[in-house]
């Protein structure tokens, strides 16, 4: 086994329970808005991003202009994922049309057949939510969390402090402290 190999391996290995704390992480954001306020979660690993986030004393994003927005669902427009157990998916679309709204749906696999599954094992679910609307995104957080079933959602809020922002003409830009 190469030394890539064995870093790799003792990588996977390693809980995060193992670190004590990280200084820092970086990741990027599917949407960013103007109180730093973020959807997260397109590529499916919405928990596991959270749970690195939420153990960093500094988590940085980095985007490029087109995923900053004044209001969330305006760049971002393929809904915002929600982890749901799978025998829950039902009950779960069925409580988001009645308390919030929108349109929840399934998300498919893109390259099998069946809906696209979390690294742990949930599928996914995209709230098509009115991008015109005002929401307190603190409380459709708590909503959804209430909601049995519901495992996390792609909403990052208060998480970060700082988003570099990449601009198509090759300057960058700092959101936040």
């Amino acid at each position: 086994m190469s030394k890539i190999e064995e870093a790799k391996k003792k990588a996977s290995e390693t809980a995060v329970e193992d670190w004590l704390q990280l200084s820092v992480a970086f990741d990027g954001a599917d949407e960013v808005d103007e109180s730093l306020t973020l959807i997260k979660g397109g590529g499916g690993c919405l928990l596991q991003e959270k749970i690195v986030a939420s153990s960093a004393a500094n988590f940085i994003v980095l985007v490029d202009e087109r995923k900053c927005s004044k209001k969330l669902g305006t760049q971002w427009t393929k809904g915002l994922p929600i982890e749901v157990v799978p025998m829950a998916v039902k009950p779960v679309q069925i409580r988001i049309k009645e308390v919030l709204g929108g349109d929840p749906l399934l998300r498919p696999a893109g390259t099998k057949m069946g809906p696209q599954l979390t690294d742990n094992g949930n599928f996914l679910l995209d709230w098509h939510f009115d991008p015109q609307a005002n929401y307190d995104w603190r409380k459709v957080e708590d909503t959804l969390l209430h909601m049995p079933g519901v495992v996390e959602t792609g909403l990052f809020i208060g998480m970060t402090r700082k988003v570099y922002v990449g601009n198509l003409d090759g300057s960058t830009r700092v959101l936040g402290e």
